[in-house]
């Protein structure tokens, strides 16, 4: 009678990175954001004239995957938050490096 003593579990989908089998809607919308703006930034800020989309984007994915890592419950939507905060960070430092958030607009 093993099986009296295991925890029920529903068997819903839940997420995609959520290894306890519960949904996290709130984790799962922040993951998707922050890769989205990271891979934005990281290929934008290639082009030396979109600096500003890619230090913008950046700097969003950055402050969207902080957040999501604060948030986060399981490991692995830790691990990919942090694939796109890294590519966001990169991202908004060579937009950084390229003119910055405002270079040439307000000057």
């Amino acid at each position: 009678m093993a099986q009296a003593m295991q925890p029920k579990v529903p068997k819903t989908t839940g997420s995609l990175f959520a290894t306890d089998h519960r949904p996290h809607p709130l984790q799962d919308v922040l993951i998707w954001v922050t890769a989205v703006l990271g891979v934005t930034a990281f290929i934008s800020s290639m082009f030396y004239n979109l600096h500003l989309l890619s230090s913008w984007t950046g700097l969003i994915g950055i402050l969207t995957g902080l957040y999501s890592q604060f948030v986060s419950v399981t490991t692995h939507e830790r691990f990919a938050t942090l694939m796109g905060l890294g590519s966001a960070a990169v991202g908004f430092y060579l937009g950084m490096a390229h003119g910055g958030l405002f270079g040439g607009v307000l000057g």
